[in-house]
């Protein structure tokens, strides 16, 4: 549900500050947090160089790239659409998990991918001349590069899942990382920041981002990983895409159209469909 909000808190935050400068400074913001609760709860240590290397693969992955360009794409891409786009994430989780042999392929879970993919088509289907206007394409070029980061990440974290003790310090690792790496990439492509510019409320958006968008969000989203499999948890896309529309919708005044209400209807069926699994009675458990 809080991540649902983060595709408004974006919209806002973007509107004054460049986005790369939002990303660097909500991930700075996101580690002192966590650094300060590493600090009283005893935990801050060094993690050993193989930890690391997977937490520096995760930050340029789920950090730097998938959070990264979805804030560069809302930028010129309304935030119900962004969160729409990045809805077919456990689509692609569950064909890269197929694929790699982490959980089996079945008929159910190709039908729902097909329907998934169906909305997307809903989508552009009268607005192809749209990709015409150079920051809607790059916008939309933003997001398939944030979508396919997500989903590498996500099966990763799923493949390498064995020490769900360590989160917020892995955490701590990666938003440094990130933080780094985004402050580069915001001198690179925005210069010298003009703080005197940047408006109040784009400030408390940043600042709400770090807190609940990476800080909670992202440790929800890591704890949920460890206990369940990749696909279950992408059901997160049924709550945070319709919390992110309705709020596009509500706050911003973003047009919502027939096309999109049936492309978010089809690509949460699909979601659903390829992740529903019939609960296994505990009499048939024990007797197995």
């Amino acid at each position: 549900m809080i991540w649902g909000t983060t595709y408004l808190g974006i919209r806002v935050a973007v509107e004054s500050i460049p986005a790369w400068y939002v990303t660097a400074i909500r991930q700075t913001i996101a580690s002192l947090i966590i650094l300060i609760i590493l600090i009283k709860q005893k935990e801050l240590k060094w993690i050993g160089w193989s930890s690391f290397k997977r937490q520096i693969l995760l930050s340029i992955l789920m950090v730097v790239i998938a959070n990264g360009m979805t804030t560069v794409a809302e930028k010129t891409i309304p935030s119900g659409l962004t969160s729409l786009i990045n809805a077919t994430s456990p689509l692609l989780v569950f064909l890269g998990c197929v694929f790699l042999g982490i959980q089996k392929a079945s008929l159910k879970g190709f039908i729902g991918v097909f329907i998934g993919f169906l909305g997307i088509v809903f989508i552009f289907r009268d607005g192809i001349s749209d990709l015409l206007d150079p920051g809607y394409r790059n916008g939309i070029l933003s997001l398939v590069i944030a979508v396919s980061g997500w989903t590498i990440g996500t099966i990763y974290s799923k493949k390498h899942s064995a020490k769900p003790q360590y989160i917020f310090l892995n955490l701590f690792y990666q938003f440094v990382f990130s933080a780094i790496v985004q402050f580069g990439l915001a001198i690179i492509f925005s210069g010298k920041a003009n703080v005197n510019s940047w408006k109040t409320e784009s400030i408390f958006a940043t600042v709400y981002l770090a807190i609940f968008g990476s800080v909670l969000g992202y440790f929800c989203y890591h704890y949920a990983l460890k206990r369940v499999s990749a696909s279950e948890v992408s059901i997160l896309t049924y709550f945070n895409t319709v919390i992110a529309i309705f709020l596009g919708w509500l706050i911003l005044n973003e047009h919502v159209d027939l096309d999109l209400i049936v492309a978010t209807v089809l690509i949460i069926a699909g979601v659903f469909i390829t992740n529903y699994r019939k609960k296994v009675p505990a009499e048939a458990i024990a007797k197995n």
